[in-house]
């Protein structure tokens, strides 16, 4: 195959990967197209077989890490995690929309840090859905507030977004030391959104609500508070002793797993189910289909525009190009192409990518699936979400998060190092 038609070829399997992610025909899992296409780049040459193993072996740690967390999380909302976070933001807002915005923000972030981006979108919404009912508010910025969160606070953790382990495997850093240069530019980003929030909402925000029922005090899961954060201490201990940190994921899931079952609580096949193996398994298949992509020219292209070094106006530039590359081909594909070009020059550039990719979803619905998936949410509860609107919203909030994360990266790699 020449390398024209190759290119082509490859272009091509991707873009047909993602907009059956996107569109979803006849509601197909994002798998029933990216699967074939991966076989594809393969049998037609593309890739070599030992090329697209090769694909598989770097993303399967990362895989398995991620499916380790999703379970995690689905357990915590059997538990009923969830809904005491819903009567928690309803008492904690005393009536007042703006204080309910506050308590989204603050769970959104702390459940999008902790347990990963889904648990954001999947589980926290719906409950946010709820809480602004039962209050009476406006229901439209607490639910942005889970949408833009679930991109822009999954900065602080390897295990907050797929796209924070792959750059976490391809950084050389530590659990603890990824999370201490990402602690300022995640709690700069999030403020920079709350305060764009606070504004482009004020109609809704001053609209009035009322004050929740003081019965409505659901009891503590302290077994899953307990394990959540003891899975949190097997993150750093693991990584301290090199051993991959998705032991720890594992563990945490797996104790949860076996009280849910000797309580009754949930199946086996709930817990199979809630890994989401489709999904990893378009994970894995769009991983090689980029690979192929990469490998028959874009890495090429990108290579001549990447700007050299970890200054100041280098790692705004990263963070610029994985901004518009995430909301042109989506945040995790523009991972999987940017990593293998920006990790040899040290891990400040690997993050940069990061702060692109996270946060610049929030420009686009096609930005990241995350969003993608909340709008499916909304639209389940009869909801819809205005274009306009949410690019209006990503217009004022995306450039000047980048901003301000991009100069807190920059300060913390000088003041902690790599």
């Amino acid at each position: 195959m020449t390398g024209s038609l190759a290119t082509a070829l490859a272009v091509l399997l991707l873009v047909a990967v993602l907009v059956s992610a996107v569109v979803r025909p006849w509601g197909w899992p994002e798998a029933v197209i990216a699967v074939p296409a991966a076989v594809i780049a393969v049998a037609t040459g593309l890739l070599t077989p030992d090329d697209a193993l090769s694909e598989a072996k770097q993303l399967g740690p990362v895989i398995g890490f991620l499916a380790a967390v999703l379970v995690l999380a689905q357990l915590c909302d059997d538990e009923g995690l969830f809904r005491a976070c819903g009567v928690w933001m309803a008492r904690g807002a005393r009536g007042r929309p703006r204080r309910l915005l506050t308590q989204v923000f603050l769970m959104a972030s702390a459940i999008t840090a902790v347990l990963s981006l889904d648990a954001t979108i999947v589980l926290l919404t719906p409950v946010v859905f709820a809480t602004a009912a039962r209050l009476g508010a406006r229901p439209k910025p607490h639910i942005y507030a889970c949408a833009h969160l679930s991109n822009t606070a999954s900065l602080l953790l390897p295990v907050s977004n797929l796209t924070n382990l792959l750059a976490f495997a391809a950084s050389g850093l530590s659990f603890t030391r990824f999370a201490a240069l990402m602690a300022l530019p995640w709690l700069a980003a999030i403020a920079v959104e709350y305060a764009v929030f606070r504004r482009f909402f004020a109609t809704d925000l001053n609209a009035g609500a009322a004050t929740p029922n003081s019965a409505q005090t659901p009891q503590v899961p302290v077994f899953a508070l307990a394990t959540v954060i003891g899975t949190l201490a097997g993150f750093v201990i693991a990584s301290a002793l090199g051993i991959d940190p998705a032991w720890a994921a594992f563990a945490g899931a797996a104790v949860l797993a076996v009280r849910a079952l000797a309580r009754r609580r949930t199946t086996p096949k709930a817990i199979v189910g809630s890994a989401a193996l489709p999904f990893l398994a378009f994970v894995l298949a769009l991983g090689i289909v980029v690979r192929a992509v990469v490998d028959h020219g874009l890495a090429d292209a990108l290579g001549q525009v990447m700007p050299d070094g970890t200054g100041l106006a280098a790692l705004f530039a990263i963070a610029v190009l994985a901004a518009v590359l995430a909301n042109v081909i989506n945040n995790l594909p523009a991972v999987l192409v940017l990593l293998p070009l920006t990790a040899p020059t040290g891990p400040g550039a690997v993050l940069a990518v990061l702060l692109g990719a996270n946060i610049g979803p929030n420009l686009t619905y096609a930005g990241s699936l995350a969003t993608l998936l909340w709008r499916r949410i909304v639209r389940d509860h009869d909801s819809e979400v205005d274009l306009g609107e949410f690019t209006r919203l990503g217009l004022l909030a995306v450039p000047a998060a980048l901003v301000v994360s991009v100069l807190a990266l920059w300060a913390s790699l000088a003041v902690i190092g790599v």
